[in-house]
């Protein structure tokens, strides 16, 4: 996947921030966390991860199935490919 590197810096920026939601939690559940404030950082971790994930997929979907430069064959294998990820991550 060829990102630009505003994309790909923005990509680090998102997932640097999960690090540091999942390091948050971590650290929450090392100690005597509240029930309501750790579900919400869980909430919260799962909220970034599908932010990325759709920033990602969007991406993938313009540059690759929007491609003019491909044959009908090639977008229907990065339609499966795209739908093979998709039933994997809403499991």
């Amino acid at each position: 996947m060829s990102h630009t590197q505003k994309s790909r810096s923005k990509l680090l920026g998102r997932i640097r921030r999960i690090k540091g939601q999942s390091v948050a939690i971590e650290a929450s559940l090392e100690g005597n966390p509240e029930c309501m404030a750790l579900l919400q950082q869980i909430a919260a971790l799962k909220g970034a991860v599908n932010g990325l994930m759709k920033e990602v997929l969007e991406e993938h979907i313009r540059e690759h199935l929007g491609a003019e430069d491909i044959t009908q064959q090639q977008r229907q294998q990065e339609i499966e490919d795209v739908l093979s990820i998709l039933k994997t991550y809403l499991k």
